[in-house]
C-alpha cells in the first residue's frame, strides 16, 4: 500500500463536507452542534495530510481474499444470473483490483495510529471492528495483538437470505457474516442503555429507494448505526480506512458522530461522494443528546 497514482506533489483528491445539525439535549434544549462527515480519495496510510482527529471507533470491512472465486456462488457469475446464459464478465474475477495489494499488517499499525490513547478513565477507550471472511477471523486477531490489540471477541450477523444461490440446491448455504471487535487493554466504551446486548446481530438489508447500492460488498447502515451507537456517543470521531460505499460514514453522520473515510479505488469514491455523501446535507439531520 502507499501513495494512488494521483500527483505526489499536492494532497489526493478528496472530499471535505462540513454540516451543522441540530440536537436535542435531554429535555427541549436545543443545541447546534458542527458533525462533519469526510471522503478522501487516497490511502489511509496518508491519513496525516488531512489533520483529522483521532477515531473513538475504527470500522473497517477488510477484502475477504476471495481472489477469483469472488462471485462462485453469486448468480451474477452468470448473465442475467441464468447459467443458460453464459458466463458474464465477473466470472473468475475478484471484487476489486486491489484485494491482492491488502497488507493486514500495515492495516493493524496504521489503524492502531488512528485511534485515541487509552484513557485513564473508565468507560471510555477506543475499539477497532473489522468485518472480515470467518476463516480470517484467527488472523485478524494474531495480526492485532502484534499491534497492541490484545483483546478481543467475535460477534455475529444473521440474515434471512443467502447469495450462495448456486449452491442452494447442493449444500448449507452460508447466511451470517461476521466482525470482531479489537481493544488494546481496557474495555471499550460500551453504551447498552442497562440492556443486556448478545454476540449477534440482525442483518436487515437497506431499502433500495432509500440507499443506493455502489459496492459488492457493502453494509446495511442500519447494522452500522447500532454498531457505533453501542461504541461511541455523539460528537465521536468514527474512521473506516476502506470507506467503499460509503455507508459508515452516512451512519455516523445520521446518528450526530464525526466521520471520516478513505476509498482509494476511485470509481467507488465517486458514486460514494455523489450518491451516498452528498445527498446528506439537502436536509439537516436530527440526531438525540443525552446528558450523563
Amino acid at each position: 500500500m502507499g501513495n494512488t497514482d494521483a500527483d505526489s506533489s499536492k494532497a489526493m483528491e478528496q472530499e471535505r463536507v462540513q454540516h451543522k445539525k441540530l440536537c436535542k439535549r435531554g429535555g427541549n434544549e436545543v443545541v447546534s452542534i458542527s458533525v462533519k462527515c469526510e471522503l478522501y480519495h487516497d490511502n489511509f496510510q496518508n491519513y496525516k495530510r488531512y489533520g483529522i482527529p483521532k477515531a473513538q471507533l475504527v470500522i473497517a470491512d477488510i477484502p475477504y481474499n476471495l481472489g477469483v472465486n469472488a462471485y462462485a456462488s453469486n448468480p451474477e457469475w452468470y448473465i442475467g444470473g441464468d447459467n443458460k446464459n453464459g458466463e458474464s464478465k465477473k466470472a473468475g474475477k475478484q471484487f476489486f483490483n486491489t484485494d491482492s495489494n491488502f497488507k493486514i499488517a500495515e492495516y493493524m499499525h496504521f489503524c492502531n495510529r488512528l485511534l485515541i490513547k487509552e484513557p485513564k478513565q473508565r468507560n471510555k477507550a477506543p475499539a477497532m471492528i473489522v468485518f472480515c471472511a470467518f476463516e480470517q477471523a484467527q488472523t485478524v486477531i494474531e495480526y492485532g495483538k502484534r499491534y497492541g490489540f490484545m483483546h478481543s471477541y467475535p460477534i455475529y450477523f444473521i440474515k434471512n437470505y443467502s447469495a450462495q444461490v448456486l449452491k442452494a440446491n447442493m449444500k448449507i448455504v452460508g447466511a451470517t457474516e461476521m466482525a470482531v471487535v479489537l481493544y488494546r487493554d481496557k474495555l471499550p466504551k460500551f453504551n447498552n442503555n442497562g440492556k443486556m446486548v448478545f454476540n449477534w446481530f440482525e442483518w436487515k438489508r437497506d431499502s433500495s429507494k432509500e440507499v443506493p447500492k455502489i459496492h459488492p460488498t457493502q453494509k446495511p447502515i442500519g447494522v452500522l448505526k447500532r454498531l457505533i451507537e453501542i461504541f461511541t456517543d455523539p460528537g465521536d470521531v468514527v474512521i473506516d480506512p476502506c470507506a467503499g460505499s460509503g455507508t459508515t460514514l452516512r451512519a455516523a453522520y445520521e446518528l450526530g458522530r464525526n466521520s471520516y473515510g478513505f476509498e482509494v479505488d476511485k470509481n467507488f469514491y465517486l458514486k460514494s461522494k455523489e450518491k451516498m455523501i452528498d445527498p446528506l446535507f439537502n436536509e439537516p439531520a436530527q440526531c438525540s443528546l443525552f446528558v450523563k
